[in-house]
């Protein structure tokens, strides 16, 4: 009996040991955890910052020349001679094109006589009219006969008027042998070859002038921004960026000077194009490029690194660092030009924003700041 009693009390105590190691075992774990979670997550953080950011709009666009030239022809004949490279590159009033002009010539000098026959009859018929004008003054002839003189010469005058205009017109068409560029800018492909007759009937131009330097960029930007631009357009200072794609380079600027008269009901966006002076001839016509529209510049805008601003279900939001404490902070993104991100609510500027954020940050964590970054 009293041996019995003795190994029950033993395995009592030996029961109440292992549930206080447990015990102590449990709560040391829990003391671990808290320790863990409270222990401070390296950050790295950005100022928002005020300054003054551009209000930008941008869109794809297409590069036009600014003037475009079919050259035609306007008189019939075998084409002789192509002065110049398809391609190249020519001058207002340069020689292009000369067609066989020997025919045109002939007309000319056709119609040249006939001027100088009429000029001569018409001198005869002048001093026949003086020589007769006394003699009806002093009716030694009828008024009849002085009539008939004169008629004769006002009509051979009228002739000598015809023929002028006959040798002008002849020497507009032989003109028409010798094309020349209209404007200055590069040829297109050659549509016809020398040796081939041309016709002034032809729907096919010879060649296509565009106009390089300079250039017009069309294109479309939302009707919201129509009031904008619209107030804008009197300043001048509507600046256009162009660059290869969105978000890289810019290679050319210019500024707006066109607005469509017309909203389109189908797109809701309205047409403006930009004149760009292109003396390099970086930009080329039928080009698609991106277009920035400089709309105006906001003096105090609030930016941080747009790195820092991560979207939520809620919208953006970014975090925080308020007595070394992470503090989740919603935020509305205006817009974002070259890695910024302007803010239009939810910063006021001067707070230390998180970036490079770590995976098990939360709201409410202790951070601990390792680096601040240039916003």
């Amino acid at each position: 009996m009293k041996k019995t009693f003795f190994i029950i009390a033993l395995l009592a105590l030996a029961g109440a040991g292992v549930y206080l190691w447990t015990g102590d075992k449990e709560k040391a774990g829990a003391a671990g955890q808290n320790a863990a979670r409270d222990r401070p997550i390296a950050v790295k953080t950005v100022t928002a910052k005020v300054q003054p950011m551009p209000v930008i709009v941008e869109a794809v666009g297409t590069v036009e020349p600014e003037h475009s030239v079919a050259v035609r022809a306007q008189v019939n004949g075998v084409l002789e001679q192509v002065l110049f490279r398809e391609g190249d590159k020519v001058q207002k009033g340069q020689l292009l094109f000369q067609i066989d002009d020997r025919a045109l010539r002939a007309a000319l000098d056709q119609a040249k006589a006939a001027l100088a026959r009429d000029q001569a009859q018409w001198r005869e018929a002048e001093a026949q009219r003086e020589r007769l004008k006394p003699l009806a003054e002093r009716e030694h002839i009828t008024r009849q006969e002085y009539a008939q003189a004169l008629a004769s010469a006002e009509a051979l005058a009228a002739s000598v008027g015809v023929d002028r205009a006959q040798v002008e017109a002849a020497r507009v068409q032989l003109g028409y042998s010798e094309i020349r560029a209209p404007i200055t800018g590069r040829t297109g492909s050659l549509a016809v070859k020398a040796g081939n007759l041309v016709s002034a009937a032809a729907t096919t131009p010879l060649v296509v002038i565009n106009s390089i330097q300079p250039v017009r960029v069309a294109f479309n930007i939302p009707q919201a921004y129509l009031e904008e631009v619209r107030h804008q357009a009197g300043s001048g200072g509507m600046r256009v960026q162009i660059s290869r794609e969105q978000g890289g380079a810019t290679v050319a600027e210019g500024e707006v000077v066109f607005i469509d008269n017309t909203v389109n009901p189908e797109t809701g966006t309205v047409l403006l194009k930009a004149r760009i002076p292109n003396t390099d001839e970086t930009l080329w016509p039928g080009e698609f490029i991106a277009a920035r529209l400089v709309l105006k510049v906001e003096p105090n805008a609030v930016v941080v690194s747009a790195a820092a601003v991560r979207p939520g279900q809620n919208g953006s939001y970014v975090f925080v660092v308020e007595e070394a404490r992470a503090r989740l902070q919603p935020v509305k993104v205006s817009r974002q030009i070259e890695g910024l991100a302007v803010i239009e609510e939810g910063l006021e500027g001067g707070e230390a924003v998180i970036t490079e954020i770590p995976y098990d940050l939360a709201p409410g964590k202790t951070v601990k700041v390792v680096g601040k970054l240039r916003s």
